[in-house]
């Protein structure tokens, strides 16, 4: 299993729609509970967020590689899950 990176920004409508999703995911299959997933919020803690190379918010790191950047459907994000799961 493969760890999750998501970086995020509080005030994103975009974020806030991939975090219901994520919620959604894992109350609806149980498999999804057991992926480490890391949820930064890139004004909260720049310091990380400068390491990252992406630009739009959300983005998503499956065990430290890019899959996502910018607004996700509820699809990609279990796109993203199931990578992680492999």
């Amino acid at each position: 299993m493969k760890p999750i990176l998501i970086f995020i920004l509080k005030n994103c409508p975009y974020c806030r729609q991939a975090l219901s999703w994520i919620d959604e995911l894992k109350k609806s299959d149980a498999k999804f509970n057991s992926i480490p997933i890391t949820i930064i919020d890139e004004k909260q803690h720049p310091e990380i967020a400068d390491k990252y190379d992406y630009y739009y918010v959300p983005t998503f790191y499956v065990d430290g590689k890019k899959i996502h950047e910018g607004a996700a459907t509820k699809e990609i994000i279990k796109k993203i899950f199931e990578m992680a799961l492999d």
